[in-house]
């Protein structure tokens, strides 16, 4: 159940970092409410990693946390943001996305 919740906190992680990224592209109130949305995806995928190591190792959980984050944001930023995709950037994604399944693997 753990990991269950160690995944939605990292997707909440994503949140907040998309969040920052429509801030920047916003002004006046509708930059407010996307700072808005940063705090309180920043606040859920805190509380949500704060409970998931209570029973998973902390390194495990972090590295996961921000494997799932960095993964996460790096392709909103290529879907939402128009970020460029190359080849060498995709390639290192992929391999973050296998050691994320490496270390839940090899962890108890």
């Amino acid at each position: 159940m753990n990991w269950i919740i160690l995944i939605i906190a990292g997707l909440f992680e994503v949140a907040f970092a998309s969040c920052l990224g429509k801030a920047r592209e916003s002004a006046g109130e509708t930059m407010y409410l996307w700072f808005a949305g940063f705090l309180l995806s920043l606040f859920v995928s805190m509380a949500l990693l704060i409970k998931a190591t209570q029973t998973l190792p902390i390194g495990t959980a972090y590295a996961v946390w921000t494997g799932i984050g960095a993964v996460g944001t790096v392709l909103v930023g290529i879907f939402i943001f128009k970020e460029p995709a190359s080849f060498w950037r995709v390639f290192f994604i992929i391999t973050l996305i296998g050691s994320i399944i490496g270390l839940k693997s090899v962890s108890h």
